[in-house]
């Protein structure tokens, strides 16, 4: 089948998908993309959402996180008492191990397109099966990187 048509029929059918599931991310997300497709240059729209989606993803998630710091509902106290507990530290623990392991896997899907398909398909069964969110990508990638950096580890020691 034509590329062309099958990435209609593809798009098509995980819109069908998000419309089921009533996930409305993902249904924005492709009704987007399906109509970035009608524009004779959609290529080069596609090729600038490529190389920075995901930077201006983290960034509005950025702007999310920190609008509770901005209405004064978290302050310096807040911060301070998140280390009086375990659940603190283990939050912040987390915290860090994600953004090291997104960080290893953008790297990752840069060398290893394939690795994208399985990963956006991993990320949509998680959204609509168990109602998930699409964040998961990122972090997908960044345990992905671990597991086959220790895979071959291992296996370059037998």
């Amino acid at each position: 089948m034509g590329g062309r048509v099958e990435s209609w029929l593809f798009l098509g059918l995980i819109l069908v998908v998000a419309l089921l599931s009533q996930n409305h991310s993902l249904i924005i997300a492709t009704a987007v993309v399906l109509l970035i497709k009608l524009f004779p240059q959609s290529g080069k729209l596609y090729t600038l959402l490529s190389a920075q989606g995901i930077n201006w993803g983290v960034t509005i998630i950025s702007i999310a996180i920190l609008v509770p710091i901005a209405t004064g509902k978290i302050g310096f106290r807040d911060l301070l008492n998140a280390f009086k507990t375990p659940a603190g530290f283990i939050a912040v623990g987390c915290g860090i191990l994600v953004a090291v392991l997104s960080a290893r896997g953008v790297g990752l899907l840069a060398q290893s397109p394939e690795i994208t398909v399985a990963l956006v398909f991993g990320t949509i069964v998680g959204v609509v099966v168990f109602k998930g969110i699409a964040a998961g990508p990122v972090i997908a990638s960044g345990m992905t990187y671990v597991l086959i950096t220790l895979l071959n580890s291992t296996l370059s020691r037998l």
